[in-house]
């Protein structure tokens, strides 16, 4: 009787469950969860943006098994982890549970109702989840599958950076537009679109014009008749205070030919003086005289940093190709910064990208008279950079893996994928460090580090948490809290903009003080080991989550002491700030942190004389205009603080570069942000470049659309410059940093240093020749540069309109070239004029030398 009710059970069992025969394989081994990765294919999808309720979108992910194992039905030990940046809320379909994990990993796993997958079949996830979804680079690559065991295997298809590969086209209307406001106003550019913007003619410079369209250009240029012939027979006459700059201009002529500098000048050679101004104090620092006359060529600065940007100017005179004779025109160049801070920032916190790109950064902004390089150290997703003491800083901060202990490294992030090898891990060395701030110094960059203080912070959290518990289970329980920046008993509840929950350092703690005066004094010693000096420390303020800090014992404890100011949680931020205030004004610094960092109210910033430091400079970033802060830049100057006008509407350059899926970025802050956008920032005249809300529709009346008046600029000496910025949360590879910097940086120095006479009025006769001088030069001079130093950069697609089965094709910018294949890909010709096709399958790219653009196909 007992063996007849189990053989009945088994029955039943065998009844609910999908069999499972000899060839396919539930997954036991390694090389069983290698082969379902391999063959099984994992897609993303956008089902609709155009919802009933706004700023949603449906999406769907897709499963189909070619391998040969299954995934059996019920409850299993296997797990699917994929990133995506929006947070999908816990559902459950098909007996599968979707949930979020952190940040953008997610997690997929089986309940007693699934069915099993087995092989040649497909399932869909359905979801829902906000804000839109309309670009590919939304997206993030390898996904992964684990079992208990075994290590995780990446789904073959995902393990890439190409999304045709893993995400269905976006290619409907509902797929590229977004419910907003009255209507998505900015539709999808499209080839014949594209092709109609760019019709318009731009009249060629001559070669001799072309020359001397310096970027950025001079204040003064005067031409002379005559030509110079600059060889290997010319002397350079440098004085002892200007011996990097002699150096240096050498090594730039290096590939021409070689330029000597002998003890004893001939009188009777032709030469090449490097001098400082005898009335330098009387002159705006940073700033040159260039003359070329046929014997002699003399560069004057009001400093060295002038000198330097005189022989800039000069370099760029010079052909793209190295010849032994180069012909220069005789003429005489006074200038000066139109700003004294000309800035870039670069995130390579979320995504490193390693030591090369950022020493080639350095070279380009010296090149275009940048001098300010803001790096952004320190992410939830990265810690970037070695702190003698902390190893687990680096060690674990600077790593992302599949760990869910957050033991061994982060957990992976931003399409990482399951190992440290994956995209996006690294930091620099000490050693490192020094070599970039040496590289930047001899290029007359400061460097702005930024330590991202008390939000985003998550990195230096978990590494500290890895710390304490490797002390204390060394029995060293002082050393271990010494530089704690979370509490164990800490029941806060908060979600961040990038979906963290824990990702604040705790304000109330004394080691969260040691641990930011340590890292500072580290970065100190750096600097000085390097022969330069930190003057400013970035403390980042930024997007502090709402709940921080609400249920920490230690800050209630804070809370309930007399007479320290903080009678609430909303005193925390500001007490952490004048502490990290006071903690940077002992060691002498200046304090920089992101604008909503400063603000006590959403139109008031904190006293400015509060703070004790020489200088509070303040980076003026949110203008989305329709939310009411866009006058801010206005509102910290008046207030006496320096402001850096870092705008997410203009000079946010990882937005896409054009309104198309296909571009890469987020579009937060405005649909799209082109080269040409970039140029035409007036930095001046803020209002003026209230021109779209995020929806599309025109700005006609920015009062009106506030409901309030707007202040105006009442102390311009705080207006200190400009500066572009780059996120990388799309951003893995260097290859992919550089499309998204260049040539947009090249617009930005040009704003930076030179105040064009068109300004404000963009729509000016003068300002279009200006654009289209601009980009001339650009298409047929400085790419080419850029390729020369071993850069990337990113090119326009052509246009294209099919009328009538004839195909004419433009480019954005003269001097490229438009090339089109009939054989998909294979083989290429240059395009000269219409053609007359008589296939649908026609493929066209712009080229500039070695980079050519994305692929349009008609």
């Amino acid at each position: 009787m007992r063996l007849l009710y189990v053989m009945l059970i088994v029955a039943l069992l065998a009844a609910c469950h999908t069999p499972v025969s000899r060839e396919q394989q539930i997954i036991s081994s390694q090389q069983q969860l290698a082969d379902f990765a391999a063959n099984t294919e994992l897609w993303f999808g956008v089902e609709s943006n155009l919802l009933d309720q706004p700023s949603r979108f449906t999406g769907s992910i897709s499963l189909l098994n070619q391998s040969a194992a299954v995934l059996p039905a019920g409850i299993a030990d296997w797990q699917i982890y994929f990133h995506l940046i929006r947070r999908i809320e816990r559902t459950e379909q098909h007996g599968l549970l979707l949930e979020h994990i952190q940040g953008d990993l997610h997690r997929i796993t089986a309940t007693a109702a699934f069915k099993g997958l087995t092989a040649g079949q497909q399932l869909q996830l359905t979801y829902s989840s906000a804000p839109w979804i309309i670009s590919y680079s939304d997206f993030m690559p390898r996904a992964f599958i684990t079992v208990a065991g075994l290590e995780p295997e990446l789904f073959a298809n995902t393990d890439t950076e190409d999304f045709n590969q893993f995400v269905r086209p976006l290619t409907e209307p509902r797929q590229q537009l977004r419910n907003i406001a009255d209507g998505d106003k900015f539709a999808s550019m499209t080839d014949a679109r594209r092709y109609r913007q760019q019709q318009q003619a731009m009249p060629a410079l001559s070669p001799q014009a072309l020359q001397q369209r310096i970027i950025p250009m001079p204040q003064q240029l005067q031409q002379h008749s005559g030509q110079t012939q600059l060889h290997q027979q010319w002397q350079l006459s440098a004085p002892a205070a200007l011996l990097h700059e002699g150096q240096y201009l050498q090594q730039q002529l290096a590939p021409y030919f070689t330029l000597r500098q002998p003890d004893s000048l001939n009188s009777a050679a032709p030469q090449l003086r490097l001098a400082l101004a005898s009335t330098a104090a009387a002159l705006q620092p940073e700033s040159y005289q260039l003359t070329i006359s046929e014997q002699r060529i003399t560069i004057t600065g009001a400093d060295a940093a002038g000198v330097f940007y005189g022989i800039q100017s000069l370099l760029a005179l010079l052909p793209v190709s190295p010849a032994p004779v180069v012909e220069l025109p005789q003429l005489s160049i006074s200038d000066q910064p139109r700003y004294r801070w000309r800035g870039m920032h670069y995130d390579m916190a979320r995504n490193f990208h390693g030591l090369d790109v950022t020493l080639r950064l350095i070279e380009h902004m010296a090149r275009y008279k940048l001098n300010k390089l803001h790096l952004h150290l320190t992410e939830d997703e990265g810690w970037r950079l070695q702190i003698p003491g902390l190893p687990e800083l680096t060690e674990l901060g600077a790593f992302r893996c599949f760990d869910l202990t957050e033991q061994h490294c982060l957990l992976t992030q931003l399409g990482t994928g399951p190992q440290r090898s994956g995209s996006g891990n690294g930091y620099f060395s000490r050693e490192q460090f020094i070599q970039l701030l040496r590289h930047a110094r001899a290029h007359h960059i400061e460097v702005i580090p930024e330590i991202d203080l008390p939000g985003h912070a998550r990195a230096a959290i978990k590494a500290m948490e890895a710390r304490y518990q490797r002390l204390s289970l060394a029995e060293q329980p002082q050393l271990a809290s010494q530089y704690l920046l979370s509490e164990a008993a800490d029941t806060s509840d908060y979600l961040t903009v990038q979906n963290y929950n824990d990702n604040s350092v705790n304000v109330c703690l004394d080691s969260s003080y040691q641990f930011i005066d340590r890292v500072i004094s580290e970065l100190q010693q750096m600097y000085r080991d390097a022969g330069a000096e930190l003057r400013l420390f970035h403390m980042g303020g930024d997007e502090v989550a709402a709940g921080s800090w609400q249920g920490s014992p230690a800050c209630q404890q804070l809370i309930a002491q007399p007479d320290n100011n903080v009678n609430s949680v909303a005193d925390l931020k500001p007490y952490f700030i004048k502490r990290v205030a006071q903690l940077t004004a002992k060691r002498g610094l200046a304090l920089a942190a992101w604008e909503d960092g400063l603000m006590a109210s959403p139109q008031q910033p904190f006293a400015r004389e509060q703070f004790q430091n020489p200088q509070v400079v303040v980076n003026a970033w949110d203008n989305i205009w329709e939310w009411g802060y866009g006058d801010r830049a206005y509102l910290f100057a008046n207030a006496g603080y320096d402001v850096v006008q870092s705008p997410g509407t203009n000079l946010y350059f990882d937005h896409p570069q054009e309104a198309h899926p296909a571009e890469r970025g987020y579009y937060w802050a405005t649909r799209f942000t082109d080269t040409e956008k970039v140029f035409f920032y007036r930095p001046d005249h803020l209002y003026h470049n209230a021109e779209f809300t995020r929806d599309g529709t025109p700005i006609t009346d920015l009062a009106a659309l506030l409901g309030r008046s707007l202040p105006q600029l009442e102390k311009p000496k705080h207006m200190l410059g400009i500066q572009g910025q780059v996120w990388s949360e799309t951003i893995r590879t260097a290859a992919q940093l550089e499309q998204m910097l260049y040539p947009r940086v090249i617009a930005l120095a040009e704003r930076a240093w030179h105040k064009a006479g068109w300004e404000p009025d963009k729509a000016s006769t003068a300002a279009r020749t200006d654009w289209q001088q601009f980009s001339q030069r650009l298409g047929m001079v400085e790419l080419l540069r850029l390729q020369q130093s071993g850069s990337g950069h990113y090119l326009p697609p052509p246009g294209a309109l099919l009328d009538n089965g004839v195909v004419k094709a433009n480019a954005a910018w003269p001097g490229l070239a438009i090339e089109y294949s009939l054989d998909q890909g294979q083989n290429w010709q240059q395009y000269q004029q219409p053609l007359a096709v008589s296939q649908a399958d026609l493929w066209l790219r712009t080229r500039q030398g070695a980079v050519h653009s994305r692929l349009i196909k008609l």
